[in-house]
């Protein structure tokens, strides 16, 4: 009798947005991956993201480990295009309430505070 091995599911696709993200859910990849670093089991990260079965999990730190300076490489770009949406979006908005402003209505030298 002959065995049928299936197909092992691709472990990372690259959504619309450039995000790597684990087969298909929305968990991305270095939310795994940061998990991973910081100590956490594949049970452990699995109980986190519980949308990733814990093969799915399994085969996400292996493709982190067979990849990582590339994946290191995208986490950077990752973090420093997250630093310059942080930035964008703080300066199309800024706060209408500064901390000075706070400090002034704490310590009570803010005459226009309370509004009457």
């Amino acid at each position: 009798m002959a065995t049928t091995v299936g197909t092992i599911p691709k472990p990372v696709r690259m959504d619309s947005y450039g995000v790597l993200r684990v087969g298909r859910t929305r968990v991305s990849l270095d939310s795994v991956v940061y998990d991973f670093k910081r100590g956490a089991d594949a049970a452990e990260i699995q109980r986190d993201f519980d949308t990733l079965s814990l093969a799915e999990v399994h085969a996400a730190i292996a493709y982190y480990l067979h990849n990582k300076e590339e994946v290191e490489a995208y986490l950077v770009e990752q973090e420093i295009e997250n630093d310059n949406a942080q930035e964008r979006i703080e300066r199309g908005f800024p706060p209408s309430v500064t901390r000075e402003m706070l400090l002034a209505r704490k310590n009570g030298e803010d005459p226009n505070w309370p509004p009457k």
